[in-house]
């Protein structure tokens, strides 16, 4: 990291910057600064607010959206706490301090900013590839649990991610293709929304077992199909335009080796060749040219 320390207490400066450079960091040190000769740009700035007040002011309305700024304080006041932090300072330590815990606080905001970026990035991702799906008109409130009947997966987890965030819960992802689907619903602790999806390619029986494990959990799930026998609360979201707006023609044999795989699990080769419009034959022989391997 880039960082500047900003400090009239030489012997203090000098054992920062000695520890910082220790640590592989980059060091500027400047005891009392002229506003107009900072022109680079630092990931950390630590400020003393033995300062004057109106420089420390300039200093962190200049650098607050780009830097994470320390307060070096000697004593805690508005003057020198409480007016920097509402101005854009992070946080303060109080001198004497413990190099090791200025080293902490330096790289807890850092991941925190980190964190913060990502977080925003991938918002900003979801938004723009949900841009395209209207659920201004579907109401899910919290009742567990849930059944979603799409034409989409997009659309189910649009409105998941829109209960999490209005139940300000996290979310525990869980396909049921996966062989270990009943020991991660039991492994899900706290309040927690527990999404299922690929309900779809459940056989009778097994969705049977599904129902009983989930009947006290905080449960949404996905289903490709209609679901008649479902025992709890349903709801139908289909969106045409996610299926039109899809510019991707799939081919004949991946189409056949999505249907394959998704619902190999659900019915038996004669039923599936039959739905699928082939012979038991074509199916075996789409096997081997595909390289699906069979779920026993």
């Amino acid at each position: 990291m880039n960082i500047l320390i900003i400090e009239n207490e030489i012997y203090l400066a000098q054992k920062v910057v000695s520890r910082l450079l220790d640590d592989g960091h980059s060091c500027d040190y400047i005891e009392s600064p002229n506003i107009d000769n900072l022109t680079k740009d630092y990931d950390t700035i630590l400020l003393s607010t033995s300062l004057p007040s109106s420089l420390c002011k300039n200093i962190i309305k200049r650098y607050s959206e780009t830097s994470i700024i320390l307060l070096l304080v000697s004593y805690i006041s508005d003057e020198t706490v409480t007016n920097p932090i509402k101005d854009g300072a992070k946080d303060y330590i109080m001198k004497p301090f413990i190099m090791d815990e200025l080293v902490r606080k330096i790289y807890h905001y850092k991941e925190c900013r980190s964190i913060r970026r990502e977080l925003q990035t991938l918002r900003d991702y979801f938004n723009f590839t949900m841009s395209d799906i209207d659920t201004s008109e579907i109401l899910l409130p919290p009742s567990f649990p849930t059944l979603i009947e799409s034409n989409s997966q997009k659309c189910a987890d649009k409105l998941v991610f829109e209960l999490a965030r209005k139940m300000d819960l996290p979310i525990c992802f869980i396909s049921l293709t996966s062989s270990s689907w009943q020991k991660q619903i039991n492994s899900v602790q706290g309040k927690t929304i527990i999404y299922l999806t690929d309900y779809h390619t459940l056989k009778k029986n097994v969705k049977e077992q599904l129902v009983k494990l989930i009947e006290e959990k905080n449960c949404v799930i996905s289903t490709l199909e209609q679901e008649e026998d479902f025992p709890y609360r349903r709801i139908e979201f289909n969106n045409e335009k996610v299926l039109l707006g899809n510019s991707n023609i799939m081919t004949i044999n991946d189409y056949v080796k999505m249907m394959v795989i998704s619902y190999q699990g659900k019915y038996p080769d004669t039923e599936l060749s039959k739905k699928l419009g082939i012979s038991r034959k074509s199916l075996w022989e789409k096997r081997k040219k595909l390289d699906i391997e069979k779920k026993k």
